[in-house]
This record gives C-alpha cells, structure tokens and sequence, in this order.
C-alpha cells in the first residue's frame, strides 16, 4: 500500500494510470480560521464534512445507476464507457472524496495519538478506490482508444485529480497519524517472524516517505510548497503531452507500398493487416459517403495490394522482420525513431485546430528539457542535489555513485 502522486503516474504512462493503482493520500486543499475553540471548531467541521458525505453519496448512487464509470464494486464495463461520462463521474467522485477526507482529517486531529493503522491506511485505501476505478480506465482508454472528445476530457480533469492527489499527500494529520502508529509499534514487543506486522510495518514506512518526497514537509502556503505544487501540476501536463504528441505522430505515419516484390515472402497475416490498413485509410481520405461505402464493399486482396505500414507496434514489427525492400525498413526505422520530433511537429501543429496559451508543443524535446528542469528544481525544494538522489530515496541503490559503478 503507498501513497501515490498522480503527477508522477501520468508521468509514467498517461498513463499511463495505473493513476491510482495503489492507495493514495490526500487532505482538504486549506485549513480555515474561526472564532470557535479548537475542539467546538473540530467538531463543527466533522459534523458538517458528514452531511456533506451523506449527500455526495447520494449522488454518487444516483449517478452509478447510468455511469459505468460510477459502478466501481465490478469489472469495468468498457463497451458502455462514453468520453462523455468521464467528467460528470469525476465531479461525483472527487465531491465525496474531498469531504470523506475532510472529516477524517478532523478525526486524526482529535485522535492525535492514539490514532490505529486501520483507522488511517486502509481506511484511505477504501476511500479512494472510486477514484481509482474511474480515472484508472480513462487513463487506459485515452491510451489505447484516444479519440479528441476523450483526450479533451482526460486533459480537463487532470489538473483536479492532481490537486487532489497533493492534498492528499501534503496531509499533515495524516503523516502525524502514521508516524504515531510507527512510534507505537516500536515501543510494542512483535515477534521477528510475525508476516501481517511486517508488511503493516513496511506500509507505513512506505507511506511517510512517498508523503515526505510529496512535499509534506514544506510548509503550509509557503513559497516552497506554492512552487511545489505548480511544478508538480505543469508535469502532469508536459506528460500528457508527450503521450499525445507519441500517438499523434505514430498515427500520422503511412507508408503505402504498391510493388508485390517489396514484400515477397512476407506471412499472410502481416499482408492482410496492411492491405485491411490501406482500405480503412482509402475510406478516411474519401470526399463523399457513396465512395466510403464503395470502398467499404470492395473486397480486399492480402496478395495483390496495395499495403499500408503503419507505426503502430504489429505493423512496424512486422515491417522490421519480414519486409526483404532494405530502403522501405529504412523509412519505416527512421519514422518510428523520429515521433514526436522536429522532424514530424510542423505536420502535427497544421492538424491542430485550436491550441492553449503556454500549452506545450508537438516536439517532444523541448518537453523533455522542460521536464529535465523540473525534476531538479523539485529535487532541490525536497533537499536533493539532484532528482538521481531523489529517485534513489525508494530504491534499493544506497546512492548515485554506486549506480555509476556498476
């Protein structure tokens, strides 16, 4: 069980998502001022973060009876899943989530330390599970079934699953909670061979580092954890972008090959993929619908051609194994090697219709320089003298030089 940024899981795969594939830590984005004493101010908060629960859940149980991505306690449903659905659940989810965690925060405060481990782990892992249902597979599906309508809502609510995430992880209470559960353990006699304790043992421990490298020892407001927090939001982002950019330029590559002795000896299933890929393009390019069924009808050739190669993983390897032409897995080889580059960011920026202020571009190296940037100044607001050092704080390397050793 850890504690999790989504900045960092959309850094790794936009998703890639496995967004929240393991527990994440979350707080309430600010701490209020009143004239109320401490425990009727504790109180009154607690009290108002469970009506808000109750009514978020309703909601959340209204919405799940049409939201596949609401209906969390069962395989995804992604034959029923609509690009549509993904901010409406959002909202839903992060609505409960938020005001779940309010009054668990309020809890923590008043336990202080007599705080349990199952009162706060699994507690929060149980409280996100929604969350990481839901953005999980749209994480999943804006990789393998990206479409504009999906991708626009992906990009629109990334920014409040990141926000959440560092509220979360910048929790003061619970990083309090967690370390008076470690503190209580230690002054407890376990035997050395008892399993459950070890991996509860081992779970907190992992917990208060990945909240320490999420920022939860800068200070609340501070500039530190202003910066942080941008930082942290801007990289989600330029990942994002990066994915987008890798499946745009994959997408926009095409090479359509019309000489039969550029693919002699070539098996059957790798022809058929290419002659079925040149059809679906020929349909694409068509100016009216007679032509589109007209060519939808026409009855494909696997031996006669004409082949499409295409960058997508089956194609391209496929072409780099078989394809006997030396020039054609050239151009192949150098178009795969070139995505996302200065080589391919001209045609893609002509596709685009509309483009952001300050969003990134379709060259991915001025990203990936960005991104570099970054991840050093946020090793230096953490106490790192470089992101090697922050990276090998949950690494089983001791330190940077011993990498450079081996």
């Amino acid at each position: 069980m850890k504690i999790l940024s989504v900045a960092l899981a959309t850094l790794l795969s936009a998703p890639q998502i496995r967004a929240f594939s393991s527990a994440a830590i979350i707080r309430s984005s600010s701490s209020s001022t009143s004239y109320l004493s401490p425990s009727v101010q504790s109180c009154s908060s607690s009290s108002t973060a469970r009506k808000m629960s109750a009514v978020a859940e309703d909601s959340i149980v209204a919405d799940a009876a049409t939201n596949p991505l609401l209906q969390s306690d069962d395989l995804p449903k992604f034959s029923a899943i609509e690009p549509s659905q993904l901010t409406p659940a959002m909202q839903s989810i992060l609505e409960k989530l938020e005001s779940d965690f309010a009054a668990m925060e309020s809890k923590l405060a008043e336990s202080k330390e007599s705080a349990t481990f199952d009162e706060v782990l699994p507690a929060l892992e149980k409280m996100q599970h929604p969350l990481g249902f839901a953005w999980g597979i749209a994480s999943h599906l804006n990789g393998v079934k990206n479409s504009d309508e999906l991708r626009s809502a992906y990009e629109e609510n990334q920014p409040n699953i990141v926000k959440t995430s560092m509220k979360f992880s910048q929790s003061k209470p619970v990083y309090d909670a967690l370390t008076a559960v470690q503190k209580g353990w230690e002054s407890e006699e376990s035997k050395d061979d008892d399993f459950v304790m070890l991996q509860k043992q081992r779970a907190v421990a992992n917990s208060l580092r990945s909240m320490t490298l999420q920022g939860v020892g800068l200070e609340e407001g501070s500039p530190e954890q202003i910066r942080f927090n941008e930082i942290k939001l801007r990289s989600a982002e330029l990942s994002t972008a990066f994915s987008n950019n890798v499946l745009d330029a994959t997408k926009l590559f095409g090479l359509t090959v019309t000489d039969p002795k550029s693919v002699e000896g070539v098996p059957d299933s790798a022809l058929a993929m290419w002659a079925q890929a040149h059809q679906q393009q020929m349909i694409k390019e068509a100016s009216d619908e007679d032509e589109k069924k007209k060519l939808g009808e026409a009855e494909v050739d696997p031996k006669a051609g004409p082949w499409r190669i295409t960058l997508d993983g089956p194609s391209y390897i496929a072409a780099m194994q078989h394809v006997p032409d030396r020039d054609i897995r050239k151009q192949v080889y150098i178009g795969y090697l070139t995505r996302a580059s200065e080589f391919t960011a001209e045609k893609l920026e002509s596709k685009e219709t509309e483009k952001k202020e300050g969003a990134p571009g379709k060259d991915n190296v001025p990203i990936i320089n960005e991104m570099l940037k970054l991840r050093k100044e946020v090793s230096g607001l953490l106490g790192f003298n470089n992101y090697a050092e922050q990276s090998l704080a949950s690494k089983m390397a001791p330190d940077v030089q011993s990498i450079a050793d081996l």
